[in-house]
C-alpha cells in the first residue's frame, strides 16, 4: 500500500486500488485513538509520513507530535533515536510502520522510553501483503508471533484486531496487479483501472463480510494492537 497523500489515507477512495484495506485501518486507527487520548495528553506518531492522524488526535484536544527519518515534527536520528524525553507521552502511535523496522529492540525500546509508565502504545503492521519496500520491508506476522514480538521488547498487549481476511486480501492482490497494468493503457487505462478497483473492492467487502470473524483474525492482512509499557 502507498498512501503518501494524508487525506487518501485517512479517508480513502472506492476506486483506489487499497480502498478496503486502508477504509479498516482507518476506522481501527481512529478508534484506538479516540479509546486511548483525553485532552491535553500528549500522543507521538513514531514514523509519521503524511502525519494523516493529525487531525484526529487535535480534534480530542490532544497535543500530536510526529516525528519521522525526513519531514514531520521530529527528527529521529540515522540511529533511529527519539530527540524526546523520557516518559514524557501518554501515547505512541505506529502506524504500518514495524515492517519496515530493521531492528525491533531499537524502534520498540524508543518507543517505550519516551511512554510515561501508564502510557498505551497503538501500532497497526501486516500479518500477510505483497512486498513492498519503502524503502525497505523486513517482515510478516501471524497473530501470535506479533504478541510475542512486541511482549518480548517491554509491553503487555491488551487487545489485538485482524483486519481484512484471507479471502478479500486475496482479491486485493488481484486488483494491485491488474490495476497496475490497466494505468498504463493509453488514453482510458486509469479510468478502466478505477472502475476496476471499485468493484475489486466492493467484492472484497462482501467476501470479508461472509468470512466467519474467527478466520479473519487468525488470517488477517493487518494487525492493530494496543498495548501497555509492562511493570518493572
Amino acid at each position: 500500500m502507498t498512501a503518501e497523500d494524508p487525506h487518501r489515507r485517512s479517508k480513502p477512495r472506492l476506486w483506489d486500488t487499497d480502498w478496503l484495506i486502508l477504509r479498516a485501518l482507518s476506522k481501527a486507527v481512529e478508534r484506538a485513538i479516540s479509546d486511548s487520548i483525553a485532552r491535553s495528553e500528549r500522543l507521538l506518531d513514531f514514523g509519521c509520513g503524511s502525519m494523516p492522524y493529525r487531525s484526529t488526535v487535535e480534534r480530542l484536544g490532544a497535543e500530536y507530535l510526529g516525528a519521522d527519518f525526513n519531514g514531520g515534527m521530529l527528527q529521529i536520528s540515522p540511529e533511529g533515536s527519539l530527540p524526546v524525553a523520557d516518559k514524557s507521552v501518554d501515547a505512541v502511535l505506529s502506524v504500518q510502520v514495524l515492517e519496515h523496522v530493521r531492528d525491533l529492540d531499537r524502534y520498540l525500546g524508543e518507543a517505550s522510553r519516551v511512554l510515561k509508565d501508564d502510557g498505551v502504545l497503538l501500532l497497526s503492521t501486516h500479518g500477510t501483503w505483497l512486498f513492498h519496500p519503502h524503502p525497505e520491508d523486513h517482515r510478516r506476522w501471524t497473530r501470535t508471533g506479533l504478541v510475542v514480538d512486541v511482549e518480548a521488547r517491554g509491553f503487555a498487549v491488551e487487545n489485538i484486531v485482524g483486519l481484512v481476511g484471507p479471502l478479500a486480501t486475496t482479491t486485493m492482490i488481484r486488483l494491485t496487479g491488474y490495476a497496475h497494468f490497466l494505468r498504463r493503457v493509453p488514453i482510458l487505462g486509469r479510468f478502466v483501472a478505477g472502475l476496476f478497483a471499485a468493484t475489486m473492492n466492493v467484492r472484497g467487502l462482501i467476501e470479508d463480510c461472509l468470512t466467519p470473524s474467527t478466520l479473519i483474525q487468525d488470517n488477517s492482512c493487518i494487525y492493530m494492537i494496543r498495548c501497555r509499557k509492562a511493570c518493572t
